[in-house]
């Protein structure tokens, strides 16, 4: 069944991510280059240096203080955290930066993956494609009244690496 707008929508409902957009693609299969992969990695790696300027939502993933440096400095994605293409190279994304978007692996990355699977064959195929470099849910960047220091010092932490970037 061909799935509308409103019915993907839904089913990201379903799936815990009510806030999560969507846009269409119709696939279509592409020839990807052999060595796809390194450079993968090594935008990874890039991407990874450029969420600086995510520092709110890097607050919010309860990252501990060299999970986060680890994460600013590209050496290494923290457990539980994916980077994925918001249109796979194989129906034609492209390794750039604006193809990229991270999010936990469980459950939000494994949703994703079910979320596109369960369109296998329709013509239109519904992609996830959220509007910052890192998705969230809304429910879990709600917080109460109050403040957290280690959201505060990673958020100064964070700051100060972009601060010194521009320089």
């Amino acid at each position: 069944m061909q799935w509308t707008q409103a019915n993907a929508e839904n089913r990201l409902k379903d799936l815990k991510m009510p806030d999560m957009p969507v846009m269409p693609i119709n696939p279509h299969n592409v020839r990807v280059s052999p060595d796809w992969f390194q450079q993968y990695k090594e935008l990874c790696h890039t991407f990874m240096k450029s969420l600086s300027d995510c520092v709110q939502e890097l607050a919010l993933m309860n990252l501990n203080r060299d999970e986060f440096m680890a994460l600013l400095t590209g050496q290494n994605i923290p457990d539980n955290l994916s980077i994925r293409f918001r249109v796979p190279l194989i129906w034609g994304g492209q390794l750039n930066l604006d193809n990229l978007f991270m999010c936990y692996t469980f459950p939000l990355s494994q949703n994703l993956d079910r979320f596109i699977i369960e369109q296998s064959g329709n013509e239109t195929i519904w992609l996830p494609n959220p509007k910052k470099k890192i998705y969230l849910p809304i429910h879990s960047t709600l917080a109460g009244n109050g403040g957290n220091a280690v959201a505060d010092r990673l958020s100064q932490m964070a700051a100060n690496i972009a601060s010194n970037r521009r320089q």
